[in-house]
């Protein structure tokens, strides 16, 4: 169930992996664009405005934690490439401990923050309601979001990313389910779409969970490696902690940019949250090449083959690239149809705020695939610290962006946002990996 990605082509390893984690991601962004679709399609404009406002909220509560499930992760690939089973367990452990105490906190804080947060994001009252509901639903269910990304996260760091599909396709079907039951059966509003959302992943992660149990024989760790230990610990949160920082950081300027753009009246937070759930759709591919770079990095370097690593940061992102003007090309010729998967036709202004927002996304695609290669790569070398000021220089330019340039060129400028900040990324993270590899050397050396 293992894969040794310390030997053989980057470029096929890398390909090898990451193409069950784009199905994985497809499935996740399937099931997450069905929401959408069934709230803009049978509840309405507003509803669907409501959920999309709360978009920049979510990436930066339920970002934090898959940033730090997939931090948590890092140690096992490097013990796992390194052959240190006793240790990648208690990491595994450990890791464990660790979220369950992250779990509870972060509902609680989070729960009783998330009507504050919606005020000063200056979310228009036609659809605070519907925006309140969803995501306060969606954030009683952060336990759910633990268990499933920490239990994907350790199968990856295994060179496993086919498996991690299968639960995420269990929990599509199951969510798509429950979606046109809460609403077409039982008449809900948007909470049944959040409840359906948390109880899929919920049952997903307890599957996933009972087969690791029996597949995977590496992970089963005795009562003495099950005991806490806080060197561990520190080291995993020295990993972790990073990590959901950067997507938490990256997330402050998404939230300045939402008050922006909920500023423009609920017709644009329609027609951007359309636009927004597609391009995530989209860039799934650049998604998965980059998030396969640091299960790989992290292999290699514990096997102390780091003369690889330089090769799979260059062959992922030639790879990148071309993937990019694919996605550039669909957005340009069947970008205006996906839109209607989301809006009636009749709503023409919605749609072209969209179809203009999404040529914006997808025209920068090439600089998303840097962002992601080359900041995986980082952390999966182990300097996770990085990720915190490549996350701050997005927040940067997305303030920019917000206050500065949405102001004087309205819509216009709003498009130029995301585009803006993987530009800011790109000019920190480039020098950083050179620097951080340069010190992985000497390390080795010496």
């Amino acid at each position: 169930m293992t894969k040794d990605m310390t030997n053989g082509s980057p470029v096929r390893l890398i390909i090898g992996f990451a193409v069950p984690m784009f199905l994985g991601m497809l499935f996740q962004q399937f099931y997450s664009m069905v929401d959408t679709i069934i709230v803009g399609k049978y509840l309405g404009v507003h509803p669907l405005a409501g959920v999309g406002s709360t978009s920049s909220l979510n990436f930066m509560v339920i970002g934090f934690c898959t940033g730090i499930c997939n931090g948590f992760a890092i140690p096992a690939a490097q013990m796992f490439g390194a052959r240190e089973e006793s240790r990648l367990r208690r990491f595994v452990t450990n890791s464990a401990w660790l979220c369950i105490g992250f779990s509870v906190c972060m509902t609680l804080l989070v729960v009783a923050l998330t009507r504050p947060v919606l005020l000063l994001m200056n979310t228009p009252e036609e659809i605070f309601t519907y925006a309140y509901l969803y995501i306060v639903i969606i954030f009683w269910g952060i336990p759910c979001t633990f268990l499933y990304n920490l239990l994907a996260a350790v199968i990856r760091s295994l060179g496993d990313s086919k498996t991690p599909v299968f639960f995420l396709a269990v929990s599509s079907v199951l969510n798509i389910a429950l979606d046109f039951v809460s609403i077409l059966v039982l008449h809900m509003g948007v909470e049944g779409p959040a409840l359906a959302t948390v109880i899929s992943q919920g049952i997903s992660g307890g599957i996933c969970l009972l087969y690791m149990r029996k597949k995977y024989p590496i992970l089963k760790a005795s009562k003495e490696e099950w005991r806490p230990d806080g060197k561990y610990m520190k080291r995993l949160c020295f990993m972790g902690i990073p990590m959901g920082l950067q997507y938490s950081v990256t997330a402050i300027g998404t939230l300045v940019l939402q008050a922006a753009i909920n500023g423009m009246g609920a017709s644009v937070v329609a027609g951007i949250t359309a636009a927004q759930k597609i391009n995530a759709f989209i860039a799934c591919p650049v998604e998965a090449l980059g998030q396969t770079m640091a299960p790989y990095t992290g292999q290699n370097v514990g096997a102390g083959k780091t003369e690889r690593i330089g090769k799979g940061v260059l062959q992922a992102s030639l790879v990148g690239f071309a993937v990019s003007g694919l996605c550039f090309l669909t957005a340009l010729l069947a970008g205006k149809e996906l839109v209607l998967l989301f809006l009636d036709a009749k709503e023409t202004e919605i749609i072209a705020y969209a179809y203009r927002f999404l040529l914006c996304c997808t025209g920068g695609y090439c600089l998303l695939t840097l962002v992601n290669t080359v900041r995986f790569t980082i952390q999966g070398m182990g300097f996770s610290v990085f990720a915190i000021l490549s996350g701050v220089m997005e927040m940067i330019a997305r303030i920019l962006v917000a206050v500065v340039i949405a102001g004087r060129f309205g819509f216009a400028g709003i498009c130029f946002a995301h585009p803006a900040a993987w530009l800011f990324a790109d000019a920190f993270l480039i020098p950083a990996f050179f620097y951080c590899r340069r010190k992985l050397y000497r390390s080795k050396a010496i």
